[in-house]
């Protein structure tokens, strides 16, 4: 199983809700996961205007797809979110940490304009080592 170590380096803000950076070691396989939204069972957009829950399903989605190739989500080193509202990081940190808890992988957040529908809000996509 791949060894993660979360880091910063001296002079680099360290923040308390991701990781600057992440090293792996001993690792045998790199997960490039697609950016993950809210789907309902058709494969349209679930929970239409619920940020926090599209929020949610996208991690679900997430953490499903690196444990089916036999990870946790210990084992996402980083992470891109894509929010059409830059307003909604105050909801997005609380719902981040019940999947990866206070200090998640390395983090970049983007306001964009429109994601592929305009029902969703936000689309995340990840990166794990197995």
């Amino acid at each position: 199983m791949a060894k993660l170590e979360r880091y910063s380096a001296p002079g680099v803000f360290d923040p308390a809700t991701y990781s600057q950076a992440v090293k792996v070691t001993e690792g045998k396989a790199v997960l490039y996961l697609a950016g993950q939204v809210a789907y309902d069972k058709d494969g349209g957009p679930a929970h239409r205007g619920d940020f926090k829950a599209q929020a949610r399903e996208a991690f679900r989605a997430i953490k499903a797809l690196v444990e089916a190739q036999g990870g946790t989500l210990d084992n996402v080193v980083k992470i891109n979110t894509y929010v059409t509202d830059i307003r909604y990081r105050v909801d997005l940190v609380p719902v981040r940490e019940e999947f990866f808890g206070k200090k998640g992988p390395a983090s970049t957040l983007i306001a964009v304009p429109a994601l592929a529908h305009p029902d969703w809000m936000i689309e995340i996509e990840a990166v794990a080592v197995v």
